[in-house]
């Protein structure tokens, strides 16, 4: 419900790499929201995405020739602008406009020096993808600046929301040439703070002395985070994503979000009751025969199934650690069960293993491993995979005789992998527990998602989601109510490492009753992060915007 105080827009515009482009944790942020803000604002809501699927068909997109088909002309007319217009294919279907940006790269040395004059963005500096998003981003500006020009006037509160630095250049553009809509703009990981985490620098005990613009120097990021820098100073709502990442933005950005927007999610994909139980079955099936044909042997129906997902972010993700601790709990006296553990994130993959493919056709027993029996897809770079490197370097064999099992799965869970052949969201209550030990991680989607399931997990104090439970428990979470918290810091690796150890060991230990009640307290933590919860704080944020854009008018004489 919108408090009848705050200031509420009429029209929302919101604009991300990710919208109708599934490469991102963002895309999770924005397309589970959209559905609680269309039942708000219907079809008064409008995202707006690159066209990167330009000449084929985006599964996520479906275009509708009559819809706004009135401005769509003007625009493409008198605006020379290319775009499509249709419904994000998500809860909600709220209605999208793609546009290509690439008729903008014959002019991007006008638009940066414009953005140096106009904001002191430097784009000298520029290299990979800061053009592609810079353009799209400047290309967002200008499809919202039409359609304000043919369809609204000053009347009409109108929000302009920007996703990450790829969208800042759009936001500033709006901030000068439509004045009369008020900018968000929210940093969901600043690009510095992740430079500095994924360069090995320790990025926590050292926070207060870094300098920003100094860090992105020396790790050549000087535009990533001079347009990040700039937008998030000049908008009328600076936002971030949870009070670690602000703490990251008031040290690195020199600025400190005026609101933080929680990640919520919708749990209209947990399958319920009967259907939960037959999936959970089916995936159960499905990863111990993956492994009994890859490792040639015979995991009974009692392993404890272990798993790690995301982004193949080693150190940063916590995947270094996770591998740690479980290469530590094959020598835990302690353990009640055999564990199977898998790594799923996706590498760079060359094909899926034919050796192991004809072996899952079959219905025979074997007794026998295959060779590398601990991954399930060939990789372009088999001799320089950092998962592979460790756990050669530990030793982790998949020996017959070994308690602790791990198996590599680096590709995308799409349900067509060519081995698993089951989708992420099929695979995930298959599994007894997960592990996120992250160091750095803004928000955590993934283990907000396994308690979802109702697999309970293991997350640290380095992520959002993990502070945030904390808070809302009152104390450090434990195994007991569904989802361990641990303390890790710069420099506490091993100890981290040993909680993860401790923490499989316990639950190895629970008994069946214990394990239902653990399962059941994960997924009524889950409850509490839905978006009916979360988006309240949204609203702020626009009156905020509202507010401060008026102001900026006033003081201007618009």
């Amino acid at each position: 419900m919108i408090s009848d105080k705050l200031l509420t827009p009429d029209y929302i515009f919101e604009s991300s790499w990710e919208v109708c482009n599934k490469v991102g944790g963002i895309y999770t942020v924005l397309s589970t929201r959209a559905k609680t803000l269309q039942e708000a604002f219907p079809d008064r809501l409008f995202f707006i995405g690159p066209d990167v699927w330009s000449g084929k068909e985006n599964p996520l997109f479906t275009e509708d020739d009559e819809l706004l088909k009135a401005w769509r002309t003007e625009a493409e007319t008198k605006d020379n602008l290319k775009i499509r217009v249709g419904r994000w294919n998500i809860p909600g279907n709220p209605i999208t406009i793609l546009v290509d940006f690439t008729p903008f790269y014959a002019v991007k040395n006008d638009i940066y020096t414009q953005a140096w004059l106009d904001f002191q963005v430097d784009s000298l500096h520029a290299y990979g993808d800061y053009d592609e998003a810079s353009m799209f981003s400047y290309a967002a500006g200008k499809v919202v600046e039409s359609y304000y020009r043919h369809n609204l006037t000053v009347a009409d509160k109108v929000i302009y929301h920007a996703n990450e630095w790829m969208t800042g250049l759009g936001a500033l553009y709006i901030q000068k040439h439509v004045p009369q809509i008020a900018t968000v703009f929210t940093t969901h990981a600043t690009s510095i703070g992740r430079s500095i985490a994924g360069n090995n620098k320790p990025l926590y005990d050292y926070l207060f002395a870094y300098n920003g613009d100094q860090m992105a120097r020396e790790l050549n990021m000087e535009s990533k985070h001079s347009i990040e820098k700039q937008t998030a100073h000049h908008v009328d709502c600076f936002t971030t994503v949870s009070d670690i990442t602000d703490n990251e933005c008031k040290e690195l950005l020199e600025k400190q979000a005026d609101v933080v927007l929680v990640n919520g999610f919708e749990d209209d994909f947990v399958p319920k009751g009967r259907s939960y139980s037959a999936k959970r079955q089916k995936a159960r099936k499905a990863l111990l025969n993956v492994a009994n044909k890859l490792l040639g042997t015979r995991l009974g129906d009692d392993t404890m199934l272990v798993g790690t997902s995301g982004r193949y972010e080693f150190k940063n993700k916590g995947i270094n650690v996770y591998l740690e601790a479980l290469n530590r709990l094959t020598r835990d006296k302690n353990l009640k069960r055999d564990v199977l553990a898998f790594v799923s994130v996706p590498g760079w993959v060359g094909e899926p293993r034919k050796d192991l493919a004809e072996r899952l056709k079959s219905k025979e027993d074997f007794d026998t491993p295959l060779e590398c029996p601990f991954i399930t897809h060939w990789l372009h770079n088999m001799s320089h995979d950092q998962v592979l490197d460790m756990l050669k370097y530990l030793n982790m064999s998949n020996a017959k005789d070994m308690r602790v099992k791990v198996i590599f799965v680096p590709c995308y869970l799409d349900g067509n992998d060519g081995i698993v052949n089951l989708a992420y969201y099929d695979l995930m209550p298959g599994f007894d527990l997960t592990v996120y030990p992250s160091y750095y991680e803004p928000w955590g989607y993934t283990p907000l998602e396994s308690m979802a399931f109702k697999v309970p997990t293991i997350t640290t104090d380095l992520a959002g989601f993990g502070l945030w439970v904390n808070t809302l428990k009152g104390h450090y979470a434990t195994l007991q109510d569904g989802v361990k918290v641990i303390h890790r810091t710069d420099y506490n690796y091993s100890e981290v490492a040993d909680a993860i150890r401790d923490t499989l060991t316990e639950y190895s230990a629970l008994s069946p009753k214990e394990i239902d009640k653990v399962r059941k307290n994960a997924a009524a933590v889950a409850e509490q992060a839905l978006w009916k919860y979360f988006i309240k704080n949204y609203y702020v944020a626009y009156d905020v915007a509202l507010r401060n854009a008026a102001k900026r008018l006033e003081e201007n004489k618009f």
